[in-house]
């Protein structure tokens, strides 16, 4: 096995593969490595978009930040997007290739992995060390045929994979256990060892359960990780809805629909965790609260968001909301549902057609086979004009009189989105329209929030990256992660704080 690359697999969706790797990663960097992420097939409605025009999952992206990189499309060479239960659109390389069912996908996938292989090529002649990310469970039987997410990806590359497990759900000496019973001979060899995730309480407790999996498997227990509260760091996927620890007295109340297909729901993320705004999602069949601001995220199926939004009541409440002095954003798809009209002739995300729109925009979006992918920045069209910038992934192309009061005018004088007449309603294209200070300070005066603290969540990202960093290389046992790692990175294991200073 190679010493150049080293993949994280866990036992379930979930388990912290995601976070160790930019863990890891992160450490690497601080100890002079030249690292990148690698996660070959990723299925995830959270995207970015990439310094080399395309998208890539958004825990790819993080895992970027924290090797320092920008995040470039061979770092998640097939990112898998669903827009049914059965059907997701294909993208490799950054780019639409195709809409498949389960089915077709499975038979598409050799054509798949050659793109994943031509990606790892890539990385592996650039940089000194590749760690990947698989994907749901090594164990999932069902899926073992064609694999190339987990071990069938690192059985093609000859890496060393760690399997992590998540302690907080219970049950982890099982999940480790069983994982690995259900490998092959070839797959469990190259097993290093096991990692367990989010423990709190008295490690001596656990002691004798770690040298009982160690005597059971024959494979090393790599490091027990803490439970880190509070950490800010994208989402993969799933809708983050714990509780913030550090919250003030709210100055304002923000609410957003959890609807079946929210896509870049970690564009909200400034709001659930400022201090001083109280933010919560609303799932189906939840009474809506009282709210000084909704907000309406982005939809990889946008009709059928909308006529779901229209069956748990949204459309009326957000008419009543208007009517009481309330404020809303649309973000991208939900945008797009402010307007008059979403029509979808090609049939791009269900069956072709059109719906009516929720009406609070005089603007009206057909859907084109060409998406849009593009970095954006620019100024928000509110007092002071404060800096904004982000990115838009979208297949609408939005028409009609209310753009004449774009919302966002963005670099080279483009206007983008509307702001409604009556200032109470606000739509753009642009996601993370919330991440820079200025513009998410302006975003809640605007939405009647007054005073409030000025939070850099950019800041605050590294930050938690750094935490999380020395959190992972304290729990490690490095001497035993040595044969999976290059030489230069075990050598100096320790030291990452005296070379920090040479390498970020």
């Amino acid at each position: 096995m190679h010493r150049s690359s080293l993949m994280v697999q866990g036992t379930t969706s979930d388990a912290g593969k995601s976070t160790l790797v930019a863990a890891i990663c992160r450490i690497l960097k601080r100890r002079g490595v030249r690292v990148a992420p690698f996660k070959p097939q990723n299925m995830a409605l959270n995207s970015a978009v990439t310094v080399d025009g395309g998208e890539i999952g958004r825990a790819q992206a993080l895992q970027a930040l924290a090797c320092g990189l920008e995040a470039h499309t061979d770092f998640n060479p097939v990112l898998l997007k669903p827009t049914t239960d059965k059907k997701a659109q294909v993208i490799i390389h950054g780019q639409v290739a195709t809409d498949l069912d389960a089915q077709a996908y499975h038979a598409y996938k050799p054509r798949a992995m050659g793109a994943v292989l031509a990606s790892w090529a890539r990385l592996t002649a650039k940089f000194d060390c590749v760690v990947i990310e698989g994907a749901g469970s090594p164990a999932e039987i069902n899926l073992r045929d064609r694999d190339i997410a987990n071990m069938g990806f690192a059985e093609a590359v000859d890496c060393p994979v760690i399997i992590v497990a998540d302690i907080d759900r219970g049950g982890v000496f099982a999940h480790l256990v069983g994982t690995l019973d259900l490998l092959s001979p070839s797959e469990q060899n190259r097993v290093v060892g096991f990692v367990i995730n989010r423990f709190r309480g008295d490690i001596a407790l656990l002691e004798p359960g770690l040298d009982w999996l160690e005597q059971r498997t024959g494979k090393p227990v790599l490091g027990v990780l803490p439970y880190l509260h509070g950490l800010m760091l994208d989402a993969e996927d799933a809708i983050a809805t714990a509780a913030v620890d550090g919250k003030k007295a709210a100055k304002l109340k923000a609410i957003a629909p959890a609807y079946p297909r929210t896509s870049n729901h970690n564009d909200l993320d400034p709001l659930r965790l400022h201090p001083e705004v109280d933010f919560r999602w609303i799932g189906p069949g939840e009474a809506l609260p009282p709210a000084d601001l909704i907000v309406l995220p982005g939809s990889k199926a946008v009709r059928a968001d909308l006529d779901w939004l229209r069956g748990q009541g949204w459309e009326q409440a957000i008419a009543r909301h208007l009517r009481y002095g309330g404020k809303v954003i649309g973000l991208c798809g939900g945008y797009q549902m402010l307007g008059q009209a979403i029509h979808d002739p090609l049939g791009l995300e269900g069956q072709p057609g059109s719906t009516a729109g929720l009406g609070f925009l005089d603007v009206e979006t057909t859907l084109e086979s060409e998406k849009q992918l593009r970095n954006v920045s620019g100024s928000l069209a509110l007092p002071g004009q404060p800096a904004m910038s982000g990115y838009e992934i979208h297949l609408g192309i939005t028409r009609g009189p209310g753009l004449q009061r774009p919302a966002v005018m963005l670099a080279g004088d483009c206007p983008d989105g509307a702001i409604s007449p009556d200032e109470q309603i606000l739509g753009t294209y642009c996601h993370g329209v919330f991440d820079h200070p200025e513009a998410l300070t302006a975003l809640l005066s605007w939405a009647g929030a007054e005073a409030v603290e000025t939070v850099d969540f950019a800041a605050r990202r590294e930050a938690d990256l750094e935490r999380l960093a020395d959190a992972v290389e304290a729990a490690l046992d490095w001497g035993k992660l040595g044969e999976a790692l290059p030489e230069s990175a075990v050598f100096r294991a320790g030291s990452a704080k005296q070379s920090q200073g040479n390498t970020d």
